[in-house]
């Protein structure tokens, strides 16, 4: 490493602060497109004291929203304005015409992490409340978002947002939400997984290579067998045949099982969500591939199969601000900063382009120095000379947020 001038790292999040070690003993600069984790932060002294750079948060989300939020709250604070509500809320998904399975989704990166993203708990501000939402209450709060016409997309929180606040220099926002975004129905569908078991990182000894799908679903929700049919209750006349409660025949296979654990709100709901995991193949008599030890990573090896982008299709990357503004005459005015990007099916994906086109200048202006990245230590891009200078190089290479007035 000693041989490098800088490092770009976009391994998995958890392996970011060995590298930054290795860099801090060798004296090379790093740059990640990940949040900066606890890890990393810890790091920061000693980076400091070797003199390196160590730039983060420079991909998309996070990296791109945090150069049109930080651009418009400088805005608005040098004509005398106040940010009272900031919401922030992006998607990597594919296009309209490609998302027609029962997630409404495909994989860009790990499906390991992105379903866990899903299941992670939420923090943020609300008219000055700081309000958690639970991981396994994280999908329920799914709700209807306008982004752009021609979408129907869903939003909800994600991660912690309340120090974002403190990092956009808006101490005024009563109001601060970072989330996702995905198509509608994407968040039940996953909540469904939840609640029946394949989200599960735990091990499970039972989970052997000569079982099916069907019998591993079975096991997952404690179903008396691994048949499909719907084992409809006991009638009365047969009730009346029955000398003790525990004759009583319990409907529990797969199909009944589902019903009981998910309690889907409506007829057409469960006939969605079942249809859905019939495609997957959860109800399959074929043997499973087994991953790992555990529900999840078995259910990933299914779904890269099922879920992966085909040559020619094309993802999506939206991503929009919207700043709740308040004048010194007391009006109040509601903007947005919108990026929608598309990839090319002859090219390169928006995720890619997106996520690592930020990553590469960022990379550039750290090797040449610029004096917005010359401070060392443990960084994101939170600052304007920072961002406009990320920013203005790549909005030459066609990636830009549209800014508008909605609201007067």
């Amino acid at each position: 490493m000693a041989s490098y001038d800088l490092v770009i790292s976009l391994v998995p999040y958890m392996y970011h602060a060995s590298i930054i070690k290795a860099a801090i003993k060798h004296k090379v600069n790093v740059v990640t497109t990940s949040y900066v984790s606890d890890a990393m932060r810890e790091l920061n002294a000693a980076a400091r004291e070797a003199g390196i750079v160590v730039l983060n948060e420079v991909g998309v989300d996070p990296g791109v929203d945090h150069l049109y939020a930080i651009k418009k709250i400088g805005e608005v604070h040098a004509k005398g304005g106040k940010v009272k509500e900031f919401y922030s809320y992006c998607g990597g998904l594919p296009a309209p015409e490609h998302a027609q399975n029962p997630l409404g989704f495909k994989f860009s990166w790990s499906p390991r992490g992105c379903l866990l993203s899903q299941h992670n708990s939420a923090h943020f501000l609300s008219a000055n409340k700081e309000i958690t939402i639970s991981r396994n209450d994280l999908m329920n709060v799914a709700k209807p978002y306008f982004v752009l016409d021609g979408y129907e997309f869903v939003a909800y929180p994600n991660r912690d947002s309340v120090p974002f606040r403190e990092y956009y220099g808006i101490p005024e926002a009563e109001t601060v939400i970072r989330g996702s975004l995905r198509y509608a129905g994407n968040p039940a569908f996953v909540k469904a997984l939840i609640d029946l078991g394949w989200l599960d990182t735990e091990p499970k000894e039972w989970l052997r290579a000569d079982l099916t799908w069907a019998q591993i679903f079975q096991k997952a929700i404690g179903a008396d067998d691994p048949s499909e049919r719907y084992v409809y209750p006991p009638s009365v006349f047969e009730i009346n045949q029955i000398t003790t409660l525990t004759q009583i025949p319990k409907p529990s296979t797969l199909t009944t099982r589902v019903n009981e654990i998910c309690h889907f709100p409506t007829k057409a709901e469960t006939t969605r969500i079942l249809s859905g995991l019939h495609w997957i193949g959860l109800f399959s008599s074929n043997p499973a591939t087994i991953r790992g030890d555990n529900l999840l990573d078995t259910l990933c090896a299914q779904l890269e199969k099922q879920l992966s982008y085909q040559p020619r299709e094309r993802d999506l990357v939206i991503l929009q601000h919207k700043f709740v503004v308040e004048w010194q005459d007391g009006k109040k005015e509601t903007s947005t900063s919108t990026l929608e990007l598309y990839g090319d099916v002859d090219g390169y994906s928006a995720m890619a382009r997106s996520v690592g086109v930020t990553c590469g200048i960022a990379a550039q202006l750290v090797l040449k120095g610029h004096e917005a990245f010359k401070g060392p230590g443990v960084v994101a891009p939170y600052r304007r000379d920072m961002c406009d200078a990320i920013r203005e190089r790549l909005e030459e290479e066609g990636i830009l947020l549209v800014e508008r007035i909605v609201e007067d």
